[in-house]
């Protein structure tokens, strides 16, 4: 008789459910599997590496290209570590904005992440629905740097610039009448501030319409309770951080414990779960999301009352004035050299981390003086989320590794960084 023994099986990387290009080697017992193998490298764009040639304003787009789906958040750490460095003052008015867009920017990756993440268990429906939001913060991002994605909107010292006084709007075309444009030009009369407000009012009836879909749908628990159990003493072990680390039960979020910007000042509940398992972290991304659009409705308010500069007054990090630059010779000097040379940060080293909508972002700089960082570490929350595959998936069929990577929330830009 034959003797039977494991097979290898290779997952991704032209898989839709590797999100990104993740090539995993499954050793299976049947359809059981006995051992997770992540290779990654395959994206590799040695983001650190060329962090070294460029000057540090001119690193901040390549920070929206790591994880490309929660482009303002990773801008932020990278912002603050500079600003460390420099020993810089940001005014309130843009500490304000970078949160109010910091959780924008948590909305577009957990909307992002319910939708493929059902796609990816079999749930068609609910991608759909959450990619009709994310067209209205694509709008929101758009409206303050011009790009719908890879916003470049943090600066050292602030913010590029205020909010915008009014809202683009739709133009009547071949395609569509008048009626149809006043319709969806409704919301988009005033400011910006006025069409992200609109905003906060629907949302959480569009997170209730998502939880119709899935929270007591008995397919989505049959494919998500009791898979990928972490108990939370392992998730330490692990170095879990975000919803992977609260949905084990640990109210561990850097907003509450370790307040950046002016995250102390607004009010917030941190979701924690309570197995560990892929239904928890699904409970506790979709609470968050609440919790984000109470701070963003926070944020509207404080930022309608407080006016005031987005950008450090200091010349020597942040571009005069356009008028001053053409009327005063000091203020040319500034301008001339700051496009020449770009900052001259002092030495030293300096680590910053951010609550990333995916865990613990962090920025690890080391400065000589010069125009240019002289090394940069980037910290990826998904990278050891990506490393405890093999443990979550180990005894469970092939179908739920990919509900695991689903709960992982995983993006490549940041783990082949």
């Amino acid at each position: 008789m034959a003797e039977i023994k494991n097979y290898t099986l290779n997952f991704g990387p032209q898989h839709p459910a590797a999100h990104g290009v993740l090539r995993l080697v499954l050793e299976l017992d049947g359809e059981v599997i006995q051992r997770a193998d992540p290779h990654i490298g395959l994206l590799h764009r040695a983001t650190e590496k060329l962090a070294e040639t460029r000057t540090w304003v001119q690193n901040v787009p390549y920070m929206d290209r790591l994880d490309y789906v929660s482009m303002m958040a990773n801008e932020h750490a990278y912002v603050m570590a500079i600003e460390k460095l420099l020993r810089l003052e940001v005014p309130v008015r843009a500490q304000y904005i970078r949160v109010m867009f910091d959780e924008i920017t948590r909305l577009l990756n957990h909307l992002l992440w319910i939708g493929c993440h059902g796609l990816d268990v079999g749930a068609m429906a609910v991608f759909l629905y959450a990619f009709r939001e994310r067209e209205d913060l694509f709008d929101m991002y758009e409206a303050v740097s011009g790009a719908r994605m890879h916003a470049a909107y943090y600066r050292p010292g602030g913010v590029y610039r205020d909010l915008p006084d009014s809202m683009p709007q739709y133009q009547v075309s071949k395609f569509r009448n008048k009626s149809a444009m006043k319709a969806m030009n409704e919301n988009r009369q005033g400011s910006l501030l006025d069409f992200i407000e609109d905003f906060t009012k629907r949302f959480p009836t569009y997170v209730d319409e998502y939880e119709t879909l899935l929270t007591d749908n008995r397919i989505w628990k049959q494919r998500l309770v009791g898979i990928g159990v972490v108990s939370p003493e392992r998730a330490l072990q692990l170095g879990f951080t975000g919803a992977m680390l609260r949905g084990s039960g640990f109210a561990w979020d850097l907003r509450k414990k370790q307040p950046y910007e002016v995250y102390d000042k607004v009010d917030f509940d941190v979701p924690i779960g309570v197995n560990g398992d892929c239904y928890d972290r699904y409970l506790v991304r979709v609470e968050e999301m609440r919790q984000s659009n109470r701070i963003i409705k926070q944020c509207v308010d404080w930022l309608r009352a407080n006016p005031g500069p987005v950008m450090t007054g200091n010349n020597k990090v942040a571009q005069p004035p356009r008028v001053d630059m053409k009327t005063n010779m000091e203020d040319l000097i500034h301008h001339f050299k700051l496009f020449t040379e770009g900052i001259h940060v002092p030495e030293g080293e300096a680590y910053t981390a951010v609550e990333h909508p995916k865990g613990e972002f962090g920025i690890y700089a080391i400065s000589d003086g010069a125009n240019k960082p002289y090394r940069l570490k980037i910290r990826a929350p998904g990278f050891p989320h990506l490393a405890s595959l093999d443990e979550m998936a180990k005894g469970h069929m092939i179908a739920d590794a990919v509900t695991i990577i689903g709960t992982q929330d995983i993006v490549f830009g940041e783990i082949d960084r």
